[in-house]
């Protein structure tokens, strides 16, 4: 499975589909706040699945994605797809049962034998029991890891050490294209384990994993 980092928290996998995970949309409005998102456009991307995790610009910008991907977008449920089976798992973008940010969905699915978790704008404090019991086992895992309207740092590490994957990849968090967000390195600090540094923004994961579980730190695109 090759997985391209497009920023914060869009990605694409590629294996026996392709499947894309929140997308962003034009973000130019979110100067006015004196929020910089400086990432370039998601342009001449085509997927089988499109998967949006939460209704925000920077995740929901489905008229990126080219082809006539399946949309299974911002609701919990077990759907069939392209890829077979999706679990979205419902969740919360806060610590306040989802009333000061709103709702998030979980995604989990399997490709090319391996089974995903993307935690979207996960915020809660930690998962609950239902929904650590229906994300079930995980390989690969993206985990938000620049705090502020999610998890990061010691949070963020704690799930990663409850879901156990063999991958993990953090995302959403600063970088030279965005100012909203802390680095990732308080997250990394508290996982405490071996770290890849992806010289770019796109990977293999036979390139990458061990049998050891390891962390993959992409190249921001620019």
């Amino acid at each position: 499975m090759r997985i391209r980092w497009f920023g914060q928290s869009a990605y694409l996998l590629t294996g026996e589909q392709r499947v894309f995970v929140d997308p962003f949309g034009d973000m130019s409005a979110a100067a006015s706040r004196g929020l910089e998102f400086r990432y370039p456009a998601i342009e001449g991307v085509e997927a089988d699945l499109l998967l949006v995790t939460h209704e925000h610009g920077d995740h929901n910008g489905v008229e990126a994605i080219g082809g006539e991907p399946v949309v299974l977008r911002s609701r919990a449920g077990t759907f069939d797809s392209p890829v077979g089976e999706v679990v979205a798992v419902a969740s919360e973008h806060d610590d306040r049962a989802g009333t000061a940010r709103g709702g998030n969905t979980i995604v989990v699915f399997t490709l090319d034998g391996l089974r995903v978790c993307h935690l979207g704008d996960f915020g809660q404090p930690a998962l609950r029991p239902e929904q650590r019991e229906a994300i079930g086992a995980v390989d690969v895992l993206f985990v938000p890891a620049g705090g502020g309207p999610t998890v990061g740092g010691a949070e963020a590490a704690a799930l990663v050490r409850e879901l156990a994957p063999l991958l993990v990849v953090p995302m959403h968090y600063r970088t030279e294209a965005v100012n909203f967000l802390e680095p990732p390195d308080a997250f990394l600090d508290a996982l405490g384990m071996p770290v890849e540094r992806v010289a770019g923004s796109e990977v293999e994961t036979g390139d990458v994993m061990r049998a050891e579980p390891v962390v993959a730190l992409f190249q921001p695109p620019m």
